[in-house]
This record gives C-alpha cells, sequence and structure tokens, in this order.
C-alpha cells in the first residue's frame, strides 16, 4: 500500500500566468528559478535604494531652507505629522503650476511615491504682498 503524498505547499496570490508555468517544472528548476527570484529582488531593493537617495540630493532642501521654515514656526520633523514615516521622509519644493511653490513631505511607498503639503515658499505677508 502507498503511503500518501505529504500536502503540497498552498502557493502565494500569483497571477495564473507565473504560477501555473512554475507549477510544471521541475524541482532543479524551481530551485534555479527561487535562486534567480531572490537574486532578482536584492537587486531591485538595490536599485530603489540608490534611487531614492539620488533623488533626495536632488531635490530635499537645503540647511538654509529648513532654516527658514523652522523661523515660520513650521514643523520640519516628520513626527509632528501623522501620515509622514519618520524614516525615509524629506522635504521637497514642488510647483504646482506656474508660479505656485510649495513644501511638501515626500517619501517612497512601496512602489510609489507619496507626499503631503508644508506650506507656501513665498507666504502672504502681512500687507498683502508676495515675499
Amino acid at each position: 500500500m502507498a503511503s500518501a503524498d505529504p500536502s503540497k505547499p498552498s502557493a502565494p496570490d500569483l497571477p495564473a500566468y507565473l504560477k501555473d508555468p512554475l507549477e510544471r517544472q521541475s524541482p532543479d528548476q524551481l530551485e534555479s528559478v527561487a535562486d534567480y527570484a531572490t537574486e532578482l529582488a536584492t537587486w531591485k531593493r538595490t536599485n530603489r535604494e540608490r534611487e531614492l537617495k539620488q533623488k533626495r540630493a536632488e531635490e530635499a532642501v537645503d540647511d538654509e531652507e529648513l532654516e527658514s521654515l523652522e523661523e515660520r514656526k513650521i514643523a520640519t520633523d516628520p513626527e509632528e505629522y501623522e501620515d509622514v514615516p519618520t524614516s525615509g521622509a524629506y522635504i521637497t519644493i514642488k510647483e504646482t503650476k506656474p508660479g505656485y511653490h510649495y513644501y511638501y513631505w515626500q517619501w517612497r511607498d512601496g512602489e510609489k511615491w507619496r507626499n503631503e503639503y508644508i506650506a507656501p515658499v513665498n507666504p502672504k505677508s502681512s500687507t498683502g504682498s508676495e515675499n
């Protein structure tokens, strides 16, 4: 009498176009795919981190801009914002339409960029003129 086969592992939530061909592969081929997938994931994480550092270096405001925000009593600590992560977020300036510049928190959330409004770069003064 043959013993029962051990139960097949449950598949992750993958699209059929990935899962079905994998299930037809030999154990050796599957191990090669697993090794490649691990190396590819490492490479993608490394590239994403490099791109994040490069983008931050290009877009983050400098110390003078941060001092200007602090003088205006605008928080520059991500912990003071509800939805901003405490690591990886930085302050940048975005032009929402020609001539309108605003400070935003910006950070990477998985494959997407997220941001949160902080304040205008040039607030209206009490006399009504632009700085």
